[in-house]
């Protein structure tokens, strides 16, 4: 039964894996080396609202973001972002995004398959990880995982899927013919 629970574990995080991991390393890499800067990501929503006092940008109603192979959908985006100082030496201050807030109707899809639904998703591009709570499902084919909190550490290649104490984490997992 142990074997059986670790195999159904590695299963999970792996098929986890695969539906968000992209190509942020390699982007990263490319950016770091002076060869390419990462694609944009282009956001579309009925209204867009910036306050620069509290550093932020909102996105509300019918919002959807997409980068490369990436779209999310949902109601509402928050992009709280921090100012640092410009290394250059051109006296024009940067920006970089401290952490990504969507919820409402929250669905996000890859391009080579796989979508994730929950009531909020956060994304913390400084640590690569993504949190989606409430009612959290990820979905690959027939493959799914369910749990209150699903959170992937992009740069560790691991998920963690975690339930309320009164409940439990749900994989559903077919197992697959022939070689993967």
């Amino acid at each position: 039964m142990g074997g059986s629970r670790s195999r159904l574990l590695l299963i999970g995080a792996m098929f986890l894996w695969c539906l968000f991991t992209d190509n942020a390393g390699a982007e990263r890499l490319k950016e770091d080396k002076g060869e390419e800067t990462p694609n944009p990501i282009v956001i579309n929503s009925k209204t867009l609202e910036v306050n620069n006092e509290e550093k932020t940008v909102t996105f509300l109603g019918d919002v959807s973001a997409k980068q490369e192979d990436m779209v999310i959908t949902c109601q509402k985006v928050i992009v709280y972002y921090e100012g640092l100082p410009n290394q250059k030496g051109s006296g024009k201050a940067e920006t970089r995004i401290r952490k990504i807030l969507a919820s409402g109707d929250l669905k996000i899809d890859r391009a080579g398959g796989g979508t994730a639904t929950a009531e909020q998703a956060a994304y913390f591009p400084q640590d690569e990880k993504i949190i989606l709570t409430g009612k959290s499902t990820v979905k690959q084919g027939n493959d799914l995982v369910e749990g209150d909190r699903i959170t992937i550490f992009l740069k560790e290649n691991r998920s963690v899927v975690e339930s309320s104490e009164d409940k439990k984490v749900r994989a559903v997992i077919f197992p697959r013919r022939g070689k993967r």
